[in-house]
């Protein structure tokens, strides 16, 4: 990709970048949110058609222009998103081969579609039955079946966005030995992450962006195949333009008269799945968070820490069975988000693009959102102070947009998650439930929002953290309860807090 320069209205994504994969290499794209890397792979892939941007791609050694994704991907290039393009309610073949129908005269051959279905998913070492339906398996394997999916196009050069952003360790490991076995096929592979130690692992060489600019190539793997000295703090220097001497702010603690009162306590929470009404979801559950704690939740994907934080948040998820709700050591009914949000509980969902967000309207009515009564006390909203209050949240949490008028859709991810903390924290809630709140984010980013939570720690609001970095809990965390099987089965002090320790928690046996 050589001089590759793209344009919205208002924003230059990206300025003169080049950019070179080698047959049978992973190569790595590192860089901040809204560095241009998601945008540069939607050029090389089609999405951004040929004509809407200047420069040009060669591939194999010949000039292409692709006008559409199929262009691309006739000549071996698949594109793997971040969110899953997978049809749920269809089986594992019927998707795989969705656009690219096994059919003569029209007509789908099942036999020779299974036949070729049960071959790729083999490769790629899933051991469901075709005709399993997507719905049915974990998030892990369905990144499998996108892989597969890849592989029946005869693909060329991969390309994996966030490839295991949404993934437990276990997942992520047997992924990437998956990448490594397609590099030793002869498969070219792009892989945008902000998992440095991921991409130390099995990238071949990385190339990092800044603002829309090519800043620099690094050779990870010698072609000895020995790592070379890349660390991590080099990455990070190059993606941010600077040293981050601490991954985590230094905690400032709270010293208000009522420092250490219990804000939240939730006493034998049982919820059962909301299908499979024999099955327990979070089975007796009991748990609570101090005025002032960041306090952290562990488990492994299944260990049922979503489905705790979205039935105490208003029952949002499964049937509730028993348990009771404290708000400063006062019991409270959470039966509905609104009855939730009246006592000073605030919600903010792994998942932003779907229960965080209205993706079609803009950063200042999204921020307004959860907060509108003090908007509009007469029941028609104050758009001036609407604006204001976006305005403000727009610059004291660095939003990277031109207007609060900006579509939220438009944004990078973790602009789109500063967003929604925003929504919440003027919302000026008692008790913060942040789910994943840094999931597919870059670490600068990550910073940032680490320097909100203890800032909100330090106001003495309580934060029940919940994350699959155990880095993240270690670096953030008063205590941090662990959770398997929707039990919990540990509570483990700062002090005493190791990844084995956790890991062990986390692993225990339901019995």
């Amino acid at each position: 990709m050589r001089a590759i320069t793209k344009t919205f209205p208002g924003v230059t994504a990206l300025s003169d970048v080049n950019f070179t994969v080698a047959p049978g290499e992973i190569h790595a794209i590192c860089g901040e949110n809204g560095a241009g890397k998601s945008t540069l792979m939607k050029v090389l892939s089609g999405v951004h058609p040929h004509g809407s941007y200047e420069g040009e791609i060669l591939f194999g050694g010949e000039p292409v222009a692709f006008k559409d994704i199929r262009a691309s991907e006739r000549r071996g290039i698949v594109i793997i998103h971040q969110e899953l393009a997978l049809i749920p309610h269809l089986s594992i073949a019927e998707n795989i081969f969705l656009g690219n129908e096994v059919a003569t005269n029209g007509v789908i051959s099942w036999n020779e579609t299974l036949r070729r279905a049960t071959g790729l998913l083999r490769r790629v070492g899933l051991p469901d039955k075709p005709q399993t339906r997507i719905s049915d398996i974990g998030v892990g394997r369905q990144q499998l079946v996108e892989i597969a999916k890849a592989l029946s196009k005869e693909v060329r050069l991969l390309i994996l966005d966030e490839p295991t952003a949404a993934l437990n360790d276990e997942d992520s490991g047997k992924l990437l030995d998956l990448i490594l076995e397609l590099r030793e096929q002869g498969i070219a592979c792009i892989m945008i992450s902000h998992k440095l130690n991921e991409i130390r692992r099995v990238a071949d060489s990385v190339t990092i962006l800044r603002d829309g600019r090519t800043i620099e190539t690094l050779a990870v793997r010698e072609s000895s195949g020995e790592t070379a000295d890349v660390s991590e703090d080099r990455i990070i220097r190059g993606m941010v333009g600077r040293d981050l001497d601490n991954r985590f702010p230094e905690r400032t603690r709270y010293t208000g008269e009522d420092a250490g009162r219990t804000a939240l306590s939730v006493a034998n929470w049982t919820v059962r799945h909301p299908i499979d009404q024999q099955r327990k979801v979070v089975d007796n559950v009991s748990l609570t968070v101090r005025r002032g704690e960041i306090v952290g939740i562990a488990g492994l994907m299944g260990a049922g820490r979503t489905e705790l934080a979205m039935s105490v948040f208003g029952r949002s998820y499964g049937r509730y069975e028993s348990g009771t709700v404290q708000v400063d050591e006062t019991e409270v009914r959470t039966r509905t988000v609104p009855e939730a949000v009246k006592h000073g509980i605030a919600y903010v969902t792994e998942d932003r693009k779907t229960y965080g967000l209205n993706l079609i309207d803009n950063i200042n009515r999204n921020i307004s959102l959860a907060s509108l009564p003090g908007l509009a006390p007469r029941g028609v909203v104050h758009e001036h102070e609407e604006r204001r209050v976006a305005e403000r949240y727009r610059e004291s949490m660095n939003i990277k947009a031109p207007t609060v008028f900006e579509v939220v859709q438009r944004l990078s991810g973790g602009n789109q998650q500063k967003v929604v903390l925003s929504k919440w924290i003027h919302a000026d809630p008692d008790v913060l439930i942040l789910d994943e709140p840094t999931r597919g984010i870059d670490i600068g980013a990550k910073y940032e929002i680490y320097a909100v939570i203890d800032q909100l720690a330090a106001r003495g609001k309580a934060v029940l953290f919940i994350s699959s970095e155990l880095p993240e809990l270690l670096g953030m965390c008063d205590r941090i309860y662990t959770m398997a099987a929707g039990r919990m089965t540990g509570e483990v002090p700062r002090e005493e807090a190791t990844q084995e320790v956790l890991m062990r928690h986390m692993t225990k046996d339901r019995s």
